[in-house]
């Protein structure tokens, strides 16, 4: 058999050019890619420093009295419950470390998201563009984003972080998209008859009556950033999934368990907040529309 082409069985370097890209792309960008590495794991930093530093029943009660507030007295209960059982089984500390990464990472995540979502719902070439964008972030497998970002920043949170970022950004962008468009044209048009500004438009009456909507987005922004915890502490990242990831590796049923409970807590707590938030969006009067 011939070594040339063969044209009934093509084989196209993809993968190679891909990487070759890549390679060019961290050799030129080091500087850069320095600086995000130093941002985000100060970032990481400062929020465990605060998550970790007061004594952990003094967390639980910080938690308690958010969900209080938000929510109600039953949920704080449910709050207090389930954050002490996670410090009874001995995962404060990875809890810890897991929501700030979770909370950084959802963050990033959503202060990009937010803004692509509101172009994407202004401009119909926009939304054609990102469409296929994330719908490839959403399809690629999330083991495979670690690769390229393990290889940028090395061992450590960033990787983790930066690769929930990009696995968890296209449904904070797909609902914000979806909220603008859903917004009653009636009471836009209300607000150009009054001469709002177009800015004046989005910021009042858009985003209010879209808040609920995004909110959701949000929602399953977090959500799926504590899905990518235990993939992230394959690279190094502290927390939860690194528990989930050495019981695994020492077949440890009761340590897996544990690390899983703690997950489904935090998890928990932060969509019953969420969505609480979600509920109380505000309500545009008349009135608001006036320029």
């Amino acid at each position: 058999m011939s070594d040339g082409f063969d044209p009934l069985e093509p084989r196209l370097e993809v993968g190679t050019w891909i990487s070759d890209a890549f390679d060019w792309f961290t050799d030129t960008f080091q500087p850069v890619l320095d600086v995000v590495d130093t941002v985000l794991e100060g970032a990481y930093d400062a929020v465990f420093d605060v998550l970790s530093a007061p004594p952990f029943l003094v967390m639980i009660a910080l938690f308690a009295g958010i969900g209080w507030l938000v929510r109600s007295w039953r949920f704080a209960v449910v709050t207090v419950l389930g954050f002490y059982l996670i410090a009874a089984m001995d995962r404060w500390d990875g809890a810890m470390q897991t929501l700030s990464l979770v909370l950084v990472a959802a963050f990033i995540a959503t202060a990009i998201a937010v803004p692509l979502g509101i172009w994407s719902a202004r401009s119909q070439t926009v939304s054609n563009v990102l469409r296929p964008v994330l719908d490839f972030m959403q399809t690629m497998p999330a083991m495979v984003y670690l690769i390229p970002t393990l290889f940028a920043f090395g061992i450590g949170v960033v990787p983790g972080m930066i690769s929930t970022v990009v696995f968890a950004m296209p449904p904070g962008v797909r609902f914000t998209e979806l909220a603008i468009r859903q917004v009653d044209t009636e009471v836009v048009e209300a607000g150009q008859a009054f001469g709002s500004s177009p800015a004046r438009i989005l910021r009042q009456i858009q985003l209010p009556l879209a808040l609920p909507t995004i909110m959701a987005g949000i929602n399953q922004v977090i959500m799926l950033s504590l899905s990518m915890v235990v993939l992230a502490a394959m690279v190094g990242a502290a927390g939860l999934g690194l528990d989930v990831v050495s019981g695994l590796q020492s077949l440890s049923v009761a340590r897996g368990v544990e690390a899983g409970l703690a997950v489904v807590v935090l998890a928990i707590y932060l969509d019953r907040v969420v969505s609480a938030l979600a509920d109380r969006a505000p309500v545009v009067r008349a009135s608001r529309v006036r320029a």
